[in-house]
């Protein structure tokens, strides 16, 4: 939507609102506008020029926000909103741009607004679920990661650290970012990734032994965590407990992908084989810069509908996702039927599995099941009946894995 407005020079000093429709089924409102400004900065100060504010109002006259002349661009919406604009549902109906006229010059001047409308409906989202900041033993803050995930095309976070929840407690507003609640919890036996509840243990992360590590997890996930095993065939830190009850979800590519990720990834599909329905993630475990672990390098990317951390969580544990080497590696969605990843699907022999795979360099596709693997180069492919299905991404002619499918299981 565009609004062109022009306010005179009589209009100097004055504040007034542009009304404009919101429809139906709208989750975030950006607004961009622009207008003749012939000095900035230190200039317009000595020689004031046309200098237009702006804020934003809701349907029922609600005050949301004001940002003066600072920034050409603002945003409200359901999950996240802009610097000094209140995060809210948003409601159809006629909304205001708020407008204050500091400076007009004598001709007037003609601000012209852009309105965009973000809408309701699944999305492919990319964030990484394995992040360390200063609150255990990374270098940066919340909001320094938060900003770089915004930097990085990055829509989620999860900062998980270890052994502590404090920071879950006060994480930062970020324009297009949603935090994941999350802890590592890390154990001389194994590291877990809590997600999605703040505080997921209340006296102690303690256990020194079996009984006592399955409180930990069993109150974590009475309180609503859902518990990810991490690099589970680490060769310093692998998982140890033996119990392969104990999670929901396996880290199966942490960090850059070198031989623990291989194994990871072996382990992971014995586990299918042996019947377990575990969604498959990705996180970088980035404590720093540096010149082997990489920010959002994984990343997992979820079809979900909205960008809530409730939504997120919900479809990630669905299996309704992948991992990918970046925000621009391969993106994966499979289908069998009216079944994707993460779903049980009646096997006919008639419907054939279908991939779909957008790459910015040709790509080799190997399709794995309880059978074993192989290569596969059509898009619509037939398979005998399997418990399982699930592709691996590789450059054409390359043997580095780039991505990796959740599964399709066959009941």
């Amino acid at each position: 939507m565009k609004i062109e407005y022009h306010i005179e020079k009589e209009r100097e000093g004055q504040y007034f609102t542009i009304p404009f429709d919101v429809p139906e089924n709208v989750i975030k409102i950006t607004v961009r506008y622009d207008y003749y400004r012939p000095t900035k900065g230190l200039l317009s100060d000595l020689k004031p020029s046309n200098c237009i504010d702006i804020g934003l109002s809701d349907e029922s006259g609600k005050f949301l926000g004001w940002s003066g002349s600072a920034h050409s661009e603002i945003s409200v919406g359901e999950f996240t909103s802009s610097d000094g604009y209140l995060t809210q549902k948003i409601n159809p109906g006629r909304w205001g741009i708020l407008a204050g006229a500091y400076h007009v010059e004598d001709k007037g001047v003609k601000v012209t607004y852009n309105i965009d409308f973000e809408y309701e409906g699944e999305k492919l989202f990319f964030g990484d679920l394995h992040i360390h900041t200063r609150a255990s033993d990374g270098v940066f803050d919340a909001s320094e990661i938060g900003n770089l995930a915004k930097k990085s095309g990055l829509d989620f976070v999860a900062l998980a650290n270890h052994n502590n929840y404090a920071e879950n407690l006060h994480l930062p507003s970020i324009n297009g970012v949603t935090f994941i609640p999350a802890v590592e919890w890390t154990h001389y036996n194994g590291h877990m990734n809590f997600f999605g509840v703040p505080a997921p243990f209340g006296d102690s992360f303690i256990a020194n032994n079996k009984e006592e590590m399955n409180s930990v997890i069993s109150d974590a996930r009475s309180l609503g965590a859902v518990i990810s095993v991490n690099h589970p065939k680490c060769s310093f830190c692998p998982y140890k407990w033996g119990d392969d009850d104990a999670f929901e979800m396996v880290e199966i590519w942490n960090g850059p992908m070198r031989p623990t990720n291989i194994r990871g990834i072996a382990y992971w599909t014995e586990l299918l084989k042996n019947g377990k329905k575990l969604p498959a993630a990705g996180g970088s475990d980035f404590h720093k810069p540096g010149p082997l672990v990489r920010f959002a390098n994984p990343v997992t990317g979820v079809y979900a509908p909205c960008q809530s951390a409730e939504s997120l969580l919900e479809n990630i544990r669905k299996g309704h996702c992948f991992v990918s080497e970046s925000v621009n590696g391969p993106r994966i969605l499979l289908k069998y039927g009216e079944s994707r990843m993460g779903d049980t699907a009646v096997y006919d022999p008639e419907t054939p599995l279908e991939i779909e795979v957008e790459s910015k360099y040709s790509v080799k596709t190997v399709l794995v099941t309880d059978k074993g693997e192989r290569e596969v180069k059509e898009n619509t492919v037939k398979i005998e009946k399997t418990k399982f299905a699930y592709i691996k991404i590789f450059k054409k002619y390359g043997k580095k894995i780039r991505a990796v499918s959740n599964p399709i299981y066959f009941g």
